[in-house]
């Protein structure tokens, strides 16, 4: 049996070793201090109820001795001690009373709960140590049970020293928490004062337009009066003239019934005119001329009031006439305005082949300068890796500066593979940042499709993140996330060489232009959206969802989503996609397989054209930029003939992609940039070919055709 002083020796660790692991700190003076005090504490209490609590070496019986409370029996019936004292305990009474021994353990808890301090924050481990010093008493009372015991109270312990560790890693959450209440109650805060202020500014609007409304309804009011004045006058002057036609009718009758009476009695007068009496005469001749005279008065009159008037039949000839005439009119003004179109494209077509004519001269003069025999490319074949079949692949559809290029980077590969490792370039200044370093590096000797994935997970990385550092700095960044900081450097060379050997790769090439700096990166983002643009309006063409669709739908497509290619450009991206002279409209095509890629990044040939064609379209871009502008490169532009130029050449530029050229070109933020109309003659120059290169390495492109009127 172990003796008190070392059960409170091994308690006193238990408790320490519990204490720490529930996070407290401890001094080890005080815990010397107070292991010494438990020790004689727990000696004393020991030899006291070793005593109390026991006669002789056994327990006392159960129940012996009486208190006055009772407590009841509750044993298993099927248990082998229910059975063997069954008779005993029937002779019993019911109630019988707590041992004296139980008492003892129950005062000696209850004294121990009262002398604890429980105004302290660790109330609840203390009240745990009185019942483990009974419980204690227990496991070395009970020999039998003992290693029972110690086995739950190890088992309660472990438990007890778990949740311990569980509570103190929540602390921090809880703090966490605060601090996230915290912040949705100043966001949420922020937000009504935000609803407030536009409440308010909606009641002002709400306002403003109440009265603007009663404004209108006061105008309409009074142009519906005027309206009805008017209408009133209108009315007056019908029945005006109505009148004075109905009078002109009733004294043109009139006439016509004196015209009649005079022929009448001239015809009465006639057989005996002689034989009249010359009085009788003299007056009838009287009273002829007074209606000769009332008569060409009114005549006179009639020629005042009609004389502008037309005949009905001649009026009528002449309408039909005039329509006639006016819709010769409109037909040649529309062949007018045809040929004036019919004129510019002409002009245009003329300006291009001139430039295409001088392109080709000059490149002739170049040939004829720099021509030498064609070499027999043939004779690879036994050098390039892989035989002829390889150097078939690899040479379909290249002329000789391509060849020359293939022909360099399958030699270079070989020595690229040869090295294991490279020169570090230093910490100059115009090495780029992720280079900047002394030494040797490592080769890692990837293949060309590890670097092609590697490049296109760095691409798809740098997508879906916030733009906000440099290029190079983020693709130092993407190296040390993936392979570690210590091996970054070492990929970081590795990638370099790979990019700037395969050239012909297109991944390879754009990813080496855009990191050092020959090319932004949004002319690869934007060249990957208008790809995916592209397919997007294609599977909408495609009703049936079966990866097809006819040409006819193909070159819908085309023209809807490059409204301003030209014709021959259209047919070039047919061809590249699969179409040729003897295709009907109603033949289909695999869309999908037009944008597929191979293992190592290299695109189909609808893809290529797309990208030949916006290298070549930018080059005619910045070409009529500069033919626009009328200077030599080596000249300098200022900011307003720059932005005049881009006007004259590409009308339907909006604001906000003006500026970013101009920005570009002239290296100043867009918020500096002068309004049109507020530049100074001698503020922003720059020289003219500085200016096209920032721009050629920019994403570029027409947004209307030459002839639309500008935008306001």
């Amino acid at each position: 049996m172990a003796s008190p002083k070392s059960r409170c020796s091994s308690f006193a660790t238990t408790s320490r070793t519990h204490m720490r692991t529930s996070g407290w700190t401890i001094d080890d003076s005080f815990l010397t201090e107070t292991k010494n005090t438990q020790n004689r504490k727990l000696s004393q209490k020991r030899k006291t109820l070793s005593c109390q609590f026991s006669s002789g070496d056994q327990l006392s019986p159960w129940p012996t001795y009486t208190s006055g409370q009772t407590i009841l029996h509750n044993r298993k019936p099927c248990s082998y001690d229910y059975r063997k004292r069954a008779g005993s305990w029937l002779k019993q009474p019911l109630g019988i009373t707590k041992p004296r021994y139980l008492e003892r353990l129950e005062n000696y808890l209850r004294k121990e709960l009262l002398l604890l301090d429980l105004s302290t924050d660790s109330t609840q481990e203390l009240r745990l140590q009185p019942y483990r010093e009974i419980f204690e008493f227990f496991i070395e009372d009970f020999k039998t049970y003992k290693p029972l015991l110690s086995s739950i109270k190890n088992a309660y312990e472990v438990m007890l020293a778990h949740q311990r560790e569980k509570i103190r890693a929540l602390e921090p959450l809880k703090a966490k928490l605060v601090t996230v209440n915290e912040d949705c109650n100043e966001r949420i805060l922020a937000m009504r004062a935000e609803e407030r202020y536009e409440i308010s500014m909606l009641k002002r609007e709400k306002m403003n337009l109440l009265k603007l409304i009663d404004k209108k309804n006061e105008e309409k009011i009074s142009l519906q009066s005027e309206v009805s004045k008017l209408r009133k006058n209108l009315a007056e002057e019908y029945l005006r003239y109505l009148s004075e036609r109905d009078a002109r009718k009733i004294l043109t009758a009139d006439l016509n019934e004196l015209r009649y009476q005079r022929e009448d009695m001239s015809l009465a007068q006639s057989p005996g005119i002689w034989g009249e009496d010359p009085v009788k005469l003299t007056l009838a001749l009287k009273m002829a001329r007074q209606d000769l005279t009332r008569t060409q008065m009114e005549l006179n009159t009639m020629k005042a009031n009609f004389g502008d008037v037309v005949p009905r039949r001649d009026f009528e000839m002449q309408e039909k006439t005039n329509k006639e005439l006016q819709e010769q009119l409109d037909s040649l003004r529309g062949d007018y305005e045809e040929v004036c179109k019919e004129h510019e494209i002409l002009l245009q077509l003329h300006m291009t082949t001139l430039r295409e004519r001088d392109q080709f001269h000059s490149e002739l003069q170049e040939i004829q300068r720099t021509s030498t025999p064609r070499p027999d490319w043939s004779k690879c074949e036994d050098v390039v890796a892989g035989g002829p079949d390889r150097w078939q692949m690899l040479a379909e559809g290249k002329n000789s500066d391509q060849l020359v290029d293939v022909l360099l980077e399958e030699i270079g590969e070989g020595l690229l593979r040869e090295k294991d490792f490279f020169p570090a370039l230093g910490y100059g200044e115009d090495i780029p940042p992720l280079l900047r370093f002394d030494g040797l590096v490592e080769n890692k000797k990837p293949s060309k499709k590890d670097v092609v994935n590697l490049l296109k997970d760095a691409w798809k990385l740098r997508l879906v993140e916030e733009q906000k550092e440099k290029f190079p700095d983020f693709f130092f960044s993407f190296l040390e996330h993936r392979f570690g900081p210590g091996e970054a450097m070492a990929w970081a060379y590795t990638i370099f060489e790979n990019i700037k050997l395969f050239r012909s790769n297109e991944v390879m090439s754009q990813f080496y232009a855009v990191l050092m700096g020959k090319r932004s990166e949004s002319v690869y983002i934007k060249q990957k959206e208008t790809v995916a643009q592209l397919l997007k309006e294609m599977t909408n063409a495609d009703s049936q969802n079966e990866g097809l669709i006819t040409m006819e739908n193909l070159s819908t497509v085309l023209k809807s989503t490059f409204p301003f290619k030209k014709e021959e450009k259209i047919q070039e991206l047919m061809e590249a996609g699969g179409w040729h002279p003897n295709s009907s409209n109603a033949d289909l095509i695999n869309y999908p397989s037009l944008f597929i890629e191979d293992e190592e990044g290299q695109s189909m040939p609808f893809v290529q054209k797309l990208w030949e064609q916006y290298v070549d379209e930018k080059d005619e871009y910045l070409q009529e930029l500069k033919q626009e502008l009328g200077l030599e490169l080596r000249d300098e532009v200022t900011l307003p003939k720059v932005r005049e130029a881009l006007m004259n050449i590409d009308p339907g530029l909006d604001k906000q992609t003006l500026n970013g050229y101009l920005s570009r070109a002239f290296q100043v933020p867009r918020t500096e940039l002068p309004e049109e109309g507020e530049e100074k003659e001698d503020g922003i120059v720059v020289q003219l070919k500085i200016a096209l290169e920032r721009l050629q390495m920019t994403d570029i492109r027409r947004m209307g055709s030459r002839e639309q009127e500008p935008a306001s």
